[in-house]
């Protein structure tokens, strides 16, 4: 009988190299928002694999970046810590972009930070290139990394080579313990991925200005008192968060011509939400501008960061 295997896995990649999606395919549930906004993911969200030979458990870190705010450093920080305590690190390159400054910058951060981590290429977004193209682009990122490190192709979207991945990811962690209980894929509170839902369905169509600027903080969360049909808990829970954004400009841009942009916020969210408790959700979401929050310890503190 094979020795169970265990560890912790890190994505890194410029933004939109598809990490989050990946994440997201791997576990087989929605647990990283992704968005094709930069800097979309601000937490640690751990999604988990449960094989019946082993249990990988995937960081899902916000992107390495040059920092411009205290909000940036607080976050590159958390990326930092993240890169020295995982067991593999996995390089992802989307296919249809060539390698570029960008990437040789995070594989020498990757190197700097964490010389003794195992690091794997992952070439995303097959889907979308000829065969030539997922060819060239492997040799280019095994020629970046290293004759050290495996370089695998892989499309979240299709589906395709994901076992293979997973395959390679076990096989290059050590013999260990199930951190996680079987069937359970995250171990973030429910209300972080709540808020981070809302902050996805916000931030999607916006232009540029907004990504950074907008935070979410979940208020109060209120199970009604009635029971629902099945009597296994309540019927509906109310949900009440408030989005900060910087500057008025913002909330303008947020709440949209006579609350139409937020209400399509909500209707998406919810259900997210809904799917997530597996019950019916009232989502009730107000917008604040908190000044220049990204700069500002104090407010960065009540925001969670």
């Amino acid at each position: 009988m094979t020795e169970f295997r265990s560890g912790f896995i890190c994505f890194v990649g410029r933004p939109n190299t598809g990490k989050s999606t990946l994440t997201n395919a791997l576990v087989g549930e929605k647990i990283a928002i992704t968005s094709n906004r930069p800097q979309t993911t601000r937490h640690t969200i751990r999604g988990i694999v449960n094989r019946d030979d082993a249990q990988l458990i995937l960081v899902d870190t916000p992107g390495l970046h040059r920092p411009r705010t205290l909000l940036g450093q607080r976050l590159n920080d958390l990326v930092r810590d993240t890169y020295a305590e995982v067991d593999v690190i996995g390089v992802c390159v989307p296919a249809d972009e060539a390698i570029g400054p960008g990437d040789r910058w995070i594989v020498s951060q990757v190197r700097e930070m964490a010389p003794n981590t195992t690091v794997v290429g992952i070439v995303t977004k097959i889907d979308r290139v000829t065969s030539d193209k997922v060819a060239a682009q492997l040799v280019a990122l095994a020629e970046l990394l290293g004759p050290t490190s495996e370089v695998v192709p892989v499309s979240a979207k299709s589906g395709k080579q994901l076992d293979v991945l997973t395959d390679v990811l076990v096989g290059l962690m050590e013999p260990g313990p199930a951190f996680y209980p079987e069937g359970e894929l995250t171990d973030e509170p429910e209300e972080v991925l709540m808020a981070e839902f809302i902050r996805e369905a916000a931030l999607e169509g916006v232009r540029d200005e907004l990504p950074h600027s907008l935070a979410v903080v979940i208020e109060e969360i209120i199970p009604r008192d009635d029971e629902n049909a099945d009597g296994d808990g309540p019927s509906m829970v109310d949900v009440h968060a408030i989005l900060y954004v910087e500057r008025d400009s913002q909330k303008g841009i947020v709440i949209g011509h006579r609350g139409s942009r937020l209400k399509e916020v909500g209707t998406v969210a919810r259900g997210q939400i809904e799917k997530l408790l597996g019950t019916k959700v009232y989502l009730d979401l107000h917008v604040k501008v908190a000044k220049d929050w990204q700069r500002d310890p104090k407010q960065l503190g009540r925001m969670g960061f």
